[in-house]
């Protein structure tokens, strides 16, 4: 009997820091989530579709996407690599004269949930003063990379003037050489959101953060086929039309 408790005893322990673990990892990754801290991912307006950018800018693709918004009179978000930007200074200027948000993406892309805090402190400063020279305005959007966060993550961000946001809608669009496919999980995912009353903020990807010059062509088509569909039905907004959090 004395060994049967102990077993018991054992197991519940080991369920109950399997749980506090679970607990964890979705605080830490899944993008919805708000128990490490509040970020901006989409408000009860189902009608509205945010366009976002992360890993860039990429001279290989970002102009032609500039050019595919333009043509439908569309503006998007651009989450920025810090070290990307500073090199390709003429193209982030570009993106932000033709009317897009800037947000910081950090400098160098690291996962924020596992270094220490003085690093995440370097990595969004130096970002945010990089950008906010290059476009002359103040950079007040923030994308942790992966969605990793934790609190001191958040907590540093909002200290330099930051919104943490992070999405409701997002494929594998960095891999996936179909447009078609990218295209239509996110059509699935916008629809789901919109038959829940919520707007829908869309993760793509313009750029790579293992370098520039990626080859993201299917995720640009994927973008041109959204901006196509639902042009007429909905309104394309940058972050900072939501309110905020």
């Amino acid at each position: 009997m004395e060994l049967a408790n102990s077993f018991n005893v054992a197991a519940a322990s080991a369920l109950t820091l399997a749980g506090i673990a679970a607990t964890a990892a979705y605080g830490v990754m899944h993008p919805e989530s708000q128990l490490f801290g509040r970020t901006l991912v989409a408000p009860p307006l189902p009608t509205q579709l945010a366009l976002t950018f992360d890993d860039g800018p990429n001279p290989a693709w970002t102009p032609q996407l500039l050019d595919i918004l333009a043509a439908r009179q569309a503006n998007a978000t651009f989450f920025l690599v810090g070290k990307f930007a500073q090199t390709e200074s003429a193209l982030v200027r570009r993106i932000a004269d033709a009317g897009h948000l800037i947000g910081n993406h950090s400098w160098s892309h690291p996962n924020l949930a596992q270094i220490s805090s003085r690093r995440i402190r370097d990595e969004l400063t130096r970002t945010r003063d990089t950008l906010e020279q290059l476009i002359g305005k103040s950079v007040h959007f923030f994308r942790p990379p992966y969605g990793a966060r934790r609190p001191i993550t958040l907590r540093i961000a909002r200290e330099l003037g930051m919104k943490p946001v992070t999405w409701n809608a997002m494929t594998n669009d960095w891999e996936e050489p179909s447009a078609d496919r990218i295209a239509s999980n996110l059509i699935a995912k916008i629809e789901k959101n919109q038959q829940s009353g919520y707007a829908t903020n869309i993760v793509l990807h313009d750029g790579s953060h293992h370098g520039l010059g990626a080859n993201r062509g299917p995720s640009v088509h994927a973008a041109q086929q959204l901006l196509e569909r639902y042009s007429a039905s909905h309104n394309f907004v940058t972050l900072d039309a939501w309110p905020s959090v």
